[in-house]
Order: structure tokens, then sequence, then C-alpha cells
């Protein structure tokens, strides 16, 4: 869809979304009266959530003004408009689709003060909440960036969009000049190779801002077929221009952009820093420029699910301003974890940088609105894009992309997931003797550990220097002999904000640091899951789901109850209503079956084969769990936020990164429970689960009845899942198992467990030596643990300190035996 008009000003007009859905329009349904009389679960209100008929459905925005709440949704790759829309949301959260909506794939965001606008996507908004929309028609592109003009900040800005167009626009008559042309030419597939402009190095642009004389612009991916598939190859840009000429800062991805002004522009725009938020396959990066100089700062990812050198699952990661005038608090969201960002933070004041918790959602945009934090999330997409896998049996995506917003007290910021995160300062890479890494953030975390391996041919020792407000000091020294490894366990007397690295000779090598926080939950769900049925319990009703197409807003579910198969459909008021409908139950059963390709539940794990032939194994929960796996009764397997899976085997839900951002070798388990869980499915940015036994429902809120009484289904939110209890399992890649003298095992995952314990024995008559390796990157950086030596008839018990972690652990042993290598996560 194109836009028209000249200078792209359209008509203002407003229109109010009746009761239930709008026909031939792609609002959101609304219910009159008070907002919390709406139906909310976890945060998500139904009646807000989007739609649209493209590929995907993302937030690109959402920004408080004039008492209104501003939402822009995207599309997957649609420089010419979309069907998406511009959203206006009042107190009472009743709903106005904008007319002047023109749709595309627009993210960027300004409050221009001089003006008195809102410039959201191609949108500028004034006051009145009057909307104009700058035509693509005449400034094609995908809108990612808006940024204050550096000669004219009163009366123009500058537009960037995705592929590396930049316009010029005056913001009081949309007249604008393009400065570089955006490299679309024609129709794009969503799955294939970015479209690469030759300005900057890299593609898939993401940021924009403007101090210091420069206007700052970055991108998270690479064009080329290879980062289709790989998460480690070079990708990105940093760049920044002086209105006339371009020059590359950094050569890695990056996203946000912004400085201490956030979205309003910087205050004293000579001198404030300007940020950039990035990432390579080490850890997260924060730049910083001060002075017309950049620094670099390393920060651990709390997940892997962001990786991939195309770019395309990050989103947006922003750093915003989401406190009060009295209590002002920045937020920055990046790979999975919420942080805490100082309120100044440059090259004399680099503390207060705080990991607060781990979450779920994608998240694409977020704001403080009327005392509570609103994201703006992309949840469901039909198309899935690259994120296939052999053990979700192909099943088909939701018929058509929806999303929503999620609401949050701003207390509930530190009570999600724990703040477990791991990175590296160098890995398999050359290391040159004297030379210091980029200061790592060390300080914010109670338990630490650091992983060194020296792959040189002589002995190597590794200095670690921290620094904070008092100055720097040498922590410790480690000496690494030739083509070794150590484990490096840090104590909470070791002090200090920043830590780096450097080694007395020139190698190859690499650190890595694991960090993890206090796990605050026990073993106990959380009250809101009573209802689901225990495992080992019969459901009284279960059901297959599929989020429908063809603009109806509908979950369907294919159902069994107590009175045989039967269908129904779940609408945006909450109404759960038995159908007649043999076509769409049929294409259920047939389209979304539960699959288990690729997997075996042996005696000590959950054995996985993933799709490029490496092997893994999970900790098994409850025996009770085994035989509804095997007879594909629990779902497995499925897609709930954009671009990852969510995996729910034998007793725990782990969050699994796409293929192309590594997958298995980087799982995060998010918690255990006992429930049978027949399916689970996104639906207007819900989670929603079956498998409900009558004899267990209570008072609970989050259950929701057919109207003949006979189905039942949960709903929350996906990072509800947190309450389902710490992750806990057990067992091990050798049960009374022959193995061969030298001879690893296959990797068995231990990582973000808190409370480990290693059990060792063997039945030989000789003594037995087993060695352990970590890997903590998932990536077959395997280093010494430590060697365990076992006499005949005896056993070992082992309890890893509580600094230790690593994502995987293997073992061998110096004599051909038969072992057990058991662990017990607890």
């Amino acid at each position: 869809m194109k836009g028209k008009g000249k200078k792209g000003i359209c008509k203002v007009v407003s229109i109010l979304v009746a009761s239930g859905m709008l026909a031939g329009c792609n609002g959101m349904g609304t219910v009159a009266g008070d907002g919390e009389r709406y139906p909310q679960f976890g945060g998500v209100y139904l009646h807000l959530a989007y739609y649209n008929n493209e590929g995907e459905c993302g937030t690109g925005a959402v920004v408080p003004w004039q008492g209104k709440l501003w939402v822009i949704t995207y599309g997957p790759h649609l420089p010419w408009g979309s069907s998406d829309k511009l959203y206006e949301i009042d107190d009472s959260l009743s709903v106005k689709v904008r007319p002047e909506s023109i749709g595309g794939t627009p993210a960027d965001r300004m409050i221009h003060k001089e003006s008195g606008q809102l410039i959201i996507g191609p949108y500028f908004i004034d006051s009145l909440c009057n909307v104009r929309a700058l035509s693509y028609s005449d400034a094609q592109g995908r809108y990612t960036g808006v940024a204050r003009h550096l000669t004219d900040p009163a009366n123009k800005v500058y537009i960037a969009t995705m592929e590396e167009g930049f316009y010029e626009v005056d913001v009081n008559t949309l007249e604008h000049k393009e400065l570089y042309p955006d490299a679309n030419s024609g129709e794009h597939d969503d799955n294939g190779v970015n479209p690469q402009n030759d300005l900057l190095p890299g593609a898939h642009g993401k940021g924009l801002y403007s101090g210091q004389g420069v206007m700052v612009f970055s991108n998270n991916g690479e064009a080329v077929p290879e980062a289709l598939e790989k998460f480690n190859i070079p990708s990105g840009c940093l760049a920044e221009w002086d209105g006339k000429d371009w020059k590359v800062v950094r050569r890695n991805q990056f996203t946000e952009v912004t400085g201490p002004g956030g979205i309003n522009g910087n205050s004293s725009p000579e001198t404030d820093p300007i940020y950039a938020l990035g990432w390579d396959y080490k850890s997260i990066l924060l730049g910083v420029r001060e002075n017309g100089g950049w620094d670099f700062y390393r920060l651990p990812k709390a997940s892997h699910s962001y990786d991939g050198a195309h770019g395309w699952n990050t989103e947006w990661p922003r750093i915003r301003e989401v406190g009060t005038p009295e209590s002002p608090f920045k937020l920055m969201t990046m790979h999975g974890m919420f942080w805490k960002f100082p309120e100044k933070f440059g090259k004399d004041e680099t503390g207060g940088i705080r990991p607060l918790s781990a979450y779920l959602k994608v998240i694409g945009d977020f704001t403080r609105w009327n005392d509570r934090l609103v994201f703006g999330c992309d949840d469901s997409a039909k198309k899935e894009f690259l994120n296939t896998r052999k053990i979700k049996g192909g099943i088909a995506g939701p018929g058509q992309s929806n999303s929503n917003l999620w609401f949050l007290s701003p207390e509930r910021l530190t009570d999600l997931g724990p703040v477990n995160a791991a990175g590296a300062v160098w890995l398999n890479e050359v290391i040159s003797a004297g030379e210091f890494s980029e200061p790592f953030l060390f300080g914010a975390w109670p338990k630490r550990c650091a992983w060194i391996r020296n792959d040189g041919g002589e002995p190597v020792t590794f200095t670690f220097e921290v620094e904070d407000s008092k100055g720097k000091g040498i922590l410790r020294k480690e000496t690494v002999p030739a083509s070794g490894s150590c484990f490096v366990e840090f104590s909470s007397s070791d002090k200090g904000e920043w830590i780096r690295v450097f080694a007395d000779k020139s190698t190859k090598g690499s650190v890595v640091f694991s960090f993890s926080g206090e796990e605050k939950r026990g073993e106990k769900s959380s009250d809101i899951f009573n209802g689901l049925a225990k495992i080992g319990e019969s459901p009284d009703s279960e059901g297959l789901l599929y989020c429908l197409g063809n603009d109806s807003r509908k979950l369907g579910i294919a159902a069994s109850t107590e009175n045989g198969t039967s269908y129904y459909e779940l609408d945006g008021g909450m109404n759960l209503i038995k159908r007649n409908d043999k076509a769409k139950e049929s294409f259920i059963r047939e389209k979304l079956p539960v699959s288990s390709t690729g997997m075996e539940i042996t005696s000590g794990s959950v054995a996985i084969t993933d799709d490029k032939g490496r092997k893994w194994n999970l900790p098994l929960g409850q025996r009770a769990f085994t035989a509804p796996t095997k007879s594909r009764k629990l779902r497995i397997c499925r897609e709930v936020a954009t671009e990852r899976d969510l995996l729910n085997v034998h007793g725990t839900f782990y969050e699994l990164p796409a293929e192309n951002a590594d997958g298995f070798a980087k799982i995060r388990p998010v918690s255990s429970h006992n429930l049978n869980i027949n399916d689970y499915a996104s639906f207007r940015g819900m989670l929603v689960m079956t498998g409900v036994a009558e004899s267990n429902v209570a008072d609970n809120e989050r259950l929701i009845k057919s109207d003949d009484g006979k189905l039942t289904l949960w709903a929350g939110s996906i990072d509800d899942l947190w309450k389902l209890g710490k992750p806990t399992g057990h067992g091990g890649p050798w049960v009374d198992k022959d193995v061969i003298a030298g001879e690893y095992s296959e990797p068995y995952l231990i990582g973000f467990y808190d409370d480990r314990v290693l059990n060792i024995s063997h039945k030989s008559d000789k003594r037995v030596i087993f060695t352990i390796e970590a890997d903590p990157t998932g990536e077959g950086d395997w280093m010494h643990y430590g060697d365990f030596e076992v006499s005949p008839g005896d056993s070992l018990l082992h309890r890893f300190p509580d600094a230790f972690q690593a994502r995987w652990i293997r073992f061998k042993v110096n004599e051909p035996c038969v072992a057990t290598t058991w662990l017990e996560y607890r």
C-alpha cells in the first residue's frame, strides 16, 4: 500500500472504535467504561490487542502525549505502507484508530519541543491531537529513527530508514529533502537477505540520535546469505555523520542510540553524552560518546534469543526514562534483561548499571503511563520467519499476526526472572601481550566466576584489574598452562564496578565471565496456576490451540472433554463458546499435532538431537512426565514470542533461541513444574494453556470457562511462567553406562540452576579419575573444572560452589568402566 500526497499532509479526523470489532479495519475492540473493567490477564488487556494483514504485527513505539497513549504497529518489510495503524488510547483504555494511518515498518519517535509535536513513525501529532502523515510515496522506507537537526533543530528533523535512507524534514510543512536514498527497490522476501545499501557496512538499520555536532546511526545486521544461519560473523555497524561525511565508528551490531534527554533530545547537545547499545557474539556492548570520542564497555547477556547476524531477533532495545520528575529512573532493555541505567553515565561516572530481572516477552518499546509501565510487544507472527525446527513438527503458524501491550507496576521490574548472565571479553581469538580487554561489568552480582583458556604453546599469566569510583587495582592473577584452562571463583570481598584483563604473553585464548544472582523463588508454584491438572492426573478438558485468521480475531480450540471431541472459540471479550465447525476443528487437529521429533527420554536425560545434528541432554523431572510425553499428550515446543520458541519438556519450561541464534546450545531454563499441560499458545498477547482438572479449580481469575461448562482454559502472560518455581531436575549423561577411557560424555545442561550436587560412582576394580569440563558459552569452549578420583566400591559427592556457572558440563574417565554421573538440581 502506498501513501498519497505531494507533502504527505492528511486531513485530521478521529474515530472511536465501538464495542466489539470495527468491521473492515485493523483496530482493537473496546468496551465502554473504566479501564479496570476490561478483561486483563497478567497485565495484558485483551481489547487492546492489535492485528494486521502482514507476516508480523509488532509494536514500533509507545509514547504518552497530551494525556493519551499513542501506539504504532509495523509489518515486517513494508517501506511503502501496510495495514498497520496508529492508535490513540485514553485514560479509560478506550481506543481510537486514527484514519490517517498509513502503516509501514516504523519505530521512530521523538517529542519535538519547539513545534509542540510528537513524531511517531510517519506521523506528526500536535498539542490538539491533530495528525499529519509524511507520505511514503514521497519519502519511502522503514522509518527506524528520528533525530534533532544539527543546524536548525527548531524547524527540522532527520528521519532514517532501515535501508539507510535519510531525510531532512521540515516539522512545520512536512516538506522534505532526500539526503541519501533508501535502498528498497521492489518487493522483498521476508525470509531473504537484508537489502544492502552501499552507503555504510551492515544492514537492518535501528537507532538514530544527534549531538556533539554529529548524527549517529546504527544497524544490527549483515546483507549476506551466511547471516541467515550464523550468529558469529562480522555484522552491523555504528556510524556518525557530521553533515557532510560518514565515519564508521565500530563494526558490530548496534541498536539503540540515545542520550540523557531520551526522546526529547539532549538538553545540552554540545556536551551531553550519546549512548549506543549493541552486541557481538561475545557480550552486550555499550558505547559512550563524549568530547568527540567513543568509549566502549561490555555487559553479560541473560538471553541469546536476540542473537543472529541478520539482526531480526532483537526488535528495538531501548533506554528510556520511566520514573517521575521527583524520582527519575532510566530503564534499559537488552538481551532478555531489564537493567537500571544511571541518570548520569560517562567516562567520569561509570557506576550504577544494575540488572533488575530477566524477561521473556519481545519488547519493541516501553514507557511510563499513569503510574504503570507499558511495554509494546511483538507476540505472534504469522510468518515465524526463520524460526523453524523439527521438534516443533512443522506446525502451522498463527492464522493472523497479532500483538499487544503489557502493563506492569514499576515494582515488578525486579520480580520476574533471576539475573543470571554471562559474556566474554575474548573468545577464541588472538590476545596481544599487555593489551587490556574492554571493561566488563562486574560489581552487580553476588556470585561471580570466570573461565580462562590458553590455546598457546607456553604458560600465560592473566591479570584481572578492577575499577570503581575509588580507582583501579589488581584483583588477582591466574597462570594458565599451555593448551590449558581453569575456573576462577570470585568472592564477595572482591570489589569493583568494572573488570578488565590483560595477558603477559601473546596467545590465542578466551576469558568468559559467568554471573548469577540470589534465586528468590522456591519450588512451589504460585496460586495463579491453580486449576491446571497435576502430572499423573487426568485433565477434565484438553485442547489444541490455534489463532484463527481472516480477521476473526479469535482463538480456535479443538477440544477433548468428557463428552468427546468438540470445537470452541474464544473471543476478545473472553467468551468461550462451543461452535459447530468441523472444518476448523479438522484443520487444527491436522496442522497442529504434538511432535517430539529429535527427542528421546532416557534413564538420565531428555536427549535432544537438534537440526544441525548436535546432541544435548536436559535434566529429567518427575517420572510421571515420561508416559504422556512419549504418547504425545503434552506440547513440547512452540513459538509464543516472536522468533524464538518456548520448550516445555519433562516438567521444565525453557526459552529456546532460533537455530540461527544457536538454538539448543543457548537454551535457558525458566521454571519447573508438576503440571499436565496439554497445549499452549499466544493469543492477543496472552499465554493460553489447556489441561484443567475441575477438581483443582478454586476461585482463580486466570481460568476461563466455556458457555457449556465443559472446557476451561488458563490465561496469563508468558512472563507469569517465572512464578511456577525455580528450575529443578535430576539425571546425568552416564547412568550405569559402559564408557571408554578418554572419550567424553555428551553435554549435559547445568546452567541457570542454583543448587547443584554431583554423585559419581563406577563398577571398576581400579581407581578411576573422572575429569569434569564445563562449557560456559555453549559453543564448544570446554574448560577444565576438576579431576576427581573414585576408589572401587566408593562414590563421590560433590556440591558445586555457589559462584559456579556454565551452560554445559561433560565427563571423561582415565579407565574403561561402568560409570554413573548423577546430577541433582534442587
